[in-house]
């Protein structure tokens, strides 16, 4: 009686096992993760830049034609040895006053050209006031070259264009504004130390106290 018992639990395991195997089993769902939210890097910080007290920015004409953009170029220049003419006559050796006036002299015909094409474009690109805005755009030419930080620098670089336009061929006008313009603009943006604002590092001597020499008595 107690085999056929323990025969009987034992087929009655088997069944169940084979049952419990046999049944479907669930899918597990699958695991929802957390959105990841994308943090943007920050953007690496600008280099510090030292403009000085002023830098002139250049003036930039809107939309113009090539005749206007070679026109503004020779007016451009003209406006740099104009204000060379009055800010650098500390200094003899650059001849200045005697380059823009030779300028004008050799170069009038073009400088004159100049002037009548950038008052066409101020007519053409403004509907009202084309010669106020022709006035404002001579009085920003000029601001343009003005400067206190790097007049040295301005002042020798406008020296150096001045005398190569003496020496131009008639009607090299605008080749001589294409080269000489970005020269004196670049000498606008260098700024040296203002005088006395580096003062050399001050060394201070080290003496050793002699001995004092007592005579015994």
């Amino acid at each position: 009686m107690t085999s056929r018992l323990i025969l009987w639990t034992a087929g009655l395991a088997v069944l169940l096992s084979s049952a419990v195997d046999a049944a479907p089993r669930k899918a597990k769902r699958p695991v929802r993760k957390a959105a990841t939210k994308v943090v943007a890097k920050p953007k690496p910080p600008a280099p510090p830049v030292s403009p000085g007290i002023m830098i002139p920015k250049a003036v930039v004409l809107t939309k113009p034609l090539p005749a206007e953009a070679r026109a503004h170029a020779i007016w451009t220049l003209r406006a740099a040895l104009n204000v060379a003419a009055l800010q650098c006559q500390y200094s003899p050796f650059l001849r200045s006053v005697d380059s823009y006036n030779q300028m004008l002299r050799k170069h009038g015909p073009e400088v004159m050209a100049a002037q009548t094409m950038m008052t066409k474009h101020f007519m053409r690109t403004v509907k009202r006031g084309g010669l106020a805005a022709f006035d404002r755009y001579n009085t920003r030419s000029y601001n343009s070259f003005s400067t206190l930080d790097a007049q040295y620098n301005f002042c020798w670089a406008a020296g150096q264009a001045g005398q190569a336009v003496r020496m131009a061929n008639v009607g090299t006008m605008a080749a001589m504004a294409d080269v000489y313009v970005p020269v004196v603009r670049a000498a606008l943006g260098y700024v040296p130390p203002a005088a006395g604002l580096v003062v050399p590092e001050i060394r201070i001597p080290t003496f050793t106290a002699p001995e004092v020499v007592t005579s015994a008595e």
